[in-house]
């Protein structure tokens, strides 16, 4: 669980700026996302080979 260390001096939207990042960062939001509800197996598959045709045409288009 990503966590920070507020300075002494420190404004409290800073803070909580740099705890949104390192939230980001940790992945933990889009666990949660992910976690949020049951999907079948058939489904998990589905949005797999479905973003990994959606990185195939990206990489494609960059090289044309």
């Amino acid at each position: 669980m990503p966590g920070i260390y507020i300075g002494n001096n420190e404004n409290l939207e800073n803070a909580l700026r740099r705890f949104k990042r390192q939230m980001e960062k940790g992945g933990v939001l889009s666990d949660y996302k992910r976690k949020e509800y049951f999907e079948k197996p058939s489904e998990i598959k589905k949005k797999k080979l479905f973003a990994a045709k959606k990185r195939q045409n990206k990489k494609n288009r960059k090289f044309r």
